[in-house]
């Protein structure tokens, strides 16, 4: 079996663990195909969790063994034993990301109808991968939405910001504790909070009526940005999470550097983007979005990068 297998994209990386029941249904979740290489790196044990057992049909169930069984062959290798998966992810740098506890691998394989995502862990003593298995359709429309990020509104249906799906806020209690909640995407206007589902408007005002307020833990992201590329000055636009930018045409106003500078801060103003967004939407373009160099947080309001002692201070 020929297979179509690349690194997970940094939006992926979310949908190779577990996911509420909710995002289960939304996104096609099929089940989960957890295995390790035993003591000796070499065995092969296995086992199947359903998701939604309606979608586990005849052609799924041949085409997991197809693909499962072309990854354990010399040709891929990545689930053949522990040694080959190490060997096939070196290949691969673009797959390494901070998982839990320690550096996970992420891949896709598309099929014809669906998506296959592997996260492994070479690791001895640990479950060495996960398959997590979907509807590419649904996965992919879902992922897309996501996109639009989480709107928080007040009661009164006003906006407060906007946060990145899989992203934190903290949450300042009436007690004065101040708990991080992780928020995931549903859709234009429900979100998960923790473990519970609300309409943007019953958490608002859930939240208002029991004194307390919330904010991003960290600055977010924009969707996107313009800045100058530091090799030649060009203007560049940059999506976030994607990989590397999309150069912008030269205009007579650009030809000088200060034409360019003031379209880019025009530009970025006009999105609410801040200096130090900027700074971190280059760097995780250029670094990966993994980097400590891709958070907002770690520049000041200049957009110049925060030594480690000041960010302790």
């Amino acid at each position: 079996m020929e297979l179509h297998i690349r690194p997970m994209c940094f939006e992926e990386r979310k949908y190779a663990y577990e996911q509420s029941s909710q995002l289960m249904s939304q996104t096609g979740s099929i089940g989960r195909l957890r295995g390790d290489f035993g003591s000796g790196g070499m065995e092969f044990w296995t086992t199947w969790e359903d998701h939604q057992k309606d979608l586990k049909t005849d052609a799924f169930k041949a085409e997991l063994d197809d693909v499962i069984n072309a990854l354990r062959s010399e040709e891929y290798g990545l689930l053949k034993d522990r040694r080959s998966m190490v060997s096939f992810a070196r290949r691969e740098p673009d797959s390494a990301f901070k998982g839990n506890y320690t550096t996970e691998y992420g891949f896709r394989v598309d099929t014809k109808e669906h998506a296959f995502l592997i996260r492994c862990n070479p690791q001895q003593g640990d479950y060495n991968f996960y398959c997590f298995c979907y509807v590419s359709k649904w996965l992919d429309q879902h992922i897309e939405e996501a996109r639009k990020d989480i709107r928080f509104i007040d009661s009164g249906y006003n906006e407060l910001f906007r946060l990145p799906d899989g992203e934190q806020i903290t949450i300042t209690l009436s007690t004065d504790e101040k708990p991080d909640r992780t928020c995931r995407y549903i859709d234009e206007t429900h979100l998960e909070v923790g473990r519970s589902l609300y309409h943007i408007c019953e958490f608002a005002e859930r939240m208002e009526r029991n004194g307390n307020t919330y904010a991003p833990k960290e600055p977010p992201l924009p969707p996107k940005c313009f800045t100058l590329l530091p090799s030649s000055g060009d203007i560049i636009e940059i999506t976030r999470f994607e990989k590397g930018y999309r150069p912008i045409r030269k205009r007579e106003a650009f030809e000088t550097q200060g034409g360019r500078e003031l379209f880019v801060d025009t530009a970025n103003k006009r999105m609410g983007v801040t200096k130090a967004q900027e700074a971190a939407m280059l760097a995780g373009s250029l670094f990966g979005w993994d980097a400590p160099a891709a958070k907002p947080k770690n520049y000041d309001e200049n957009g110049k990068a925060i030594k480690p002692k000041d960010r302790e201070r």
